[in-house]
C-alpha cells in the first residue's frame, strides 16, 4: 500500500462518459480530481457510440466541439428504419437549431481518449488507469474516500466527494449500501461486427420484418450490428449453430447476405443483457451515483451515454463551488437526484413501452399490419420534429454553468500529488 492516503477534492470511480465528463468539468474549475479506470485502456467493443446533439452542445460549451469533430467521426443527419419493406425517415436532426443538427457516431474509446487528453490539460486532473475502486472509506455515516487497487498495489484516496460512475454493476454503489430497483425487460441483444456489403443500403438504424429485428450502426467501412432477441433465448440460438444464425440474419436483412460469412465463431457475438433499473436514492453523505450506476438505461433510442453525461454536468453545476469551499451539503446531492430522476424516469417509461413492441418483432410476430405501417409513413412528417427533439435533445437538457476558472477557490490550480 502507498504511504498514507492521497487527498483529492473529488474521486470518480469509472472512466466512462459520465466519469470523464465530470472529471473534465471539475478540473476545468480548478479542482483536484482523480478518475479511477479499472482497465488499462478504453478499448472495449459494443459500447454506446452515439453522441447526441445535446451532447455536442455541451462539448461546445466546454470549448471542445470543434476539436472533437476533427476526429474521424461519422455524422448522421437522419435516422431511418425499414419496417416490413417500407423505409421510414423516423428522425431528421436537421429540424434542430444549428450547429448541433446532426448525430455523431464515434467509437466510444475514441471519445473517451479525447476527453482524457483534454482533461489532462488541467493541472488538477488525474486519470489512474488499471486502478479499480474496491471500497469506501467512512467516517461515521459520511463517505470520506475510496479504497482501490492498482499497478503499485493497494491505495487509499481521501476526498470531499466520491462519485460512483462505474456502471450498472457498480462496486461502489454496493459498498454504499444502495440497491437498485429493476424493471423486467423482455429483450436482449446479440452484438457483432460486420463489414459493409459491396452495395450497402442507405444508413438504417433498425430493420424489422417477420424474421426479427436487426440493428445496424454505421462505422464507416463496417457495421456494429445487433439482433434483438427474446430475453433468455441466447443459449437456444447458439445451440442451433452459427450457420442458422447467419441464415436468420440474411433473411431479416437481405442486404447483409453477402457479408454474414464474416461471422465464423461465436466469440464474435456478444450478449448484451438489456435491463432498466434505478436507485430509489442516489446518494449518501459524501457520495453520489450517476449514469448507469444510478439508472441503467436500455439501448433503445441510444440515449444512455447522453443521459449519463447530462447527470455529470448537473452534478458539476451543483457541487463545484461546494468542493472549492471544502464541503458538499447533503441537500445539494439530493437536489441533483431530484432534478435528474425526472427526465430519466420519463425516458425509461418510453423505453419500456418500446420494449413491448420490439419484443413482438424479436419473436417473429408481426408488430403492425401493412396498412398501419403505410399510415405511419404518412403521419411521421407531422410528428418528426417532436420525435427528433425527444431523441436528439431529450427531457430537461443540461448546460454547463461552472466557469472555466473561479476567482481563487481553495485548491485552484493544484496538481495531483
Amino acid at each position: 500500500m502507498t504511504d498514507g492516503p492521497l487527498e483529492r477534492d473529488c474521486v470518480i470511480a469509472g472512466g466512462g462518459p459520465a466519469g470523464m465528463v465530470l472529471g473534465h468539468v471539475l478540473a476545468r474549475y480548478g479542482l483536484r480530481v482523480t478518475v479511477l479506470e479499472k482497465h488499462a485502456d478504453f478499448f472495449r467493443d459494443f459500447r454506446g457510440d452515439t453522441i447526441h446533439p445535446s451532447t455536442l452542445t455541451l462539448l461546445g460549451e466546454l470549448g471542445l466541439r470543434k476539436r472533437f469533430l476533427r476526429l474521424p467521426v461519422h455524422r448522421l443527419p437522419t435516422l431511418d428504419a425499414v419496417l416490413y419493406g417500407h423505409r421510414l425517415h423516423v428522425v431528421d436532426f436537421r429540424t434542430l437549431p444549428p450547429p448541433d443538427d446532426f448525430l455523431v457516431l464515434a467509437p466510444q474509446w475514441d471519445f473517451l481518449d479525447f476527453l482524457a487528453g483534454e482533461a489532462g490539460r488541467f493541472p488538477g486532473f488525474e486519470l489512474r488507469r488499471s486502478t479499480a475502486a474496491t471500497g469506501l472509506v467512512l467516517d461515521g455515516d459520511r463517505v470520506v474516500g475510496v479504497r482501490a487497487t492498482g499497478p503499485d498495489g493497494d491505495l487509499e484516496l481521501r476526498a470531499t466527494l466520491v462519485v460512483a460512475a462505474d456502471g450498472r454493476d457498480s462496486t461502489l454503489r454496493v459498498a454504499a449500501g444502495l440497491t437498485p430497483e429493476g424493471t423486467g425487460v423482455p429483450i436482449d441483444v446479440l452484438w457483432f461486427g460486420l463489414p459493409k456489403p459491396p452495395q450497402p443500403p442507405p444508413p438504417t438504424l433498425a430493420h424489422l420484418s417477420r424474421h426479427g429485428m436487426v440493428l445496424t450502426i454505421d462505422r464507416g467501412d463496417r457495421y456494429q450490428a445487433g439482433m434483438v432477441i427474446p430475453k433468455g433465448d441466447a443459449d437456444d440460438i447458439r445451440a442451433r449453430g452459427l450457420p442458422a444464425f447467419r441464415a436468420r440474419l440474411s433473411e431479416a436483412v437481405p442486404a447483409l447476405g453477402p457479408v454474414v460469412g464474416a461471422l465464423t465463431d461465436w466469440d464474435q457475438v456478444k450478449l448484451l443483457s438489456v435491463q432498466i433499473d434505478h436507485l430509489p436514492r442516489w446518494w449518501r453523505p459524501g457520495f453520489v451515483a450517476i449514469g448507469d450506476a444510478a439508472h441503467a438505461m436500455s439501448p433503445m433510442f441510444g440515449v444512455g451515454v447522453n443521459y449519463a453525461i447530462q447527470d455529470a454536468v448537473a452534478l458539476a453545476n451543483a457541487v463545484a463551488a461546494d468542493l472549492a469551499a471544502g464541503a458538499v451539503p447533503d441537500q445539494h446531492l439530493a437536489e441533483v437526484q431530484r432534478r435528474r430522476e425526472i427526465p430519466v424516469a420519463r425516458m425509461q417509461r418510453l423505453q419500456r413501452a418500446g420494449h413491448r413492441v420490439v419484443a413482438r418483432g424479436a419473436a417473429g410476430r408481426r408488430v403492425a399490419p401493412g396498412w398501419a405501417v403505410r399510415l405511419l409513413g404518412l403521419v411521421l412528417p407531422l410528428v418528426r420534429p417532436r420525435l427528433t427533439r425527444l431523441i436528439g435533445v431529450g427531457f430537461l437538457p443540461e448546460h454547463v454553468r461552472t466557469p472555466s476558472a473561479p476567482s481563487g477557490p481553495p485548491g485552484a490550480g493544484r496538481s495531483p500529488g
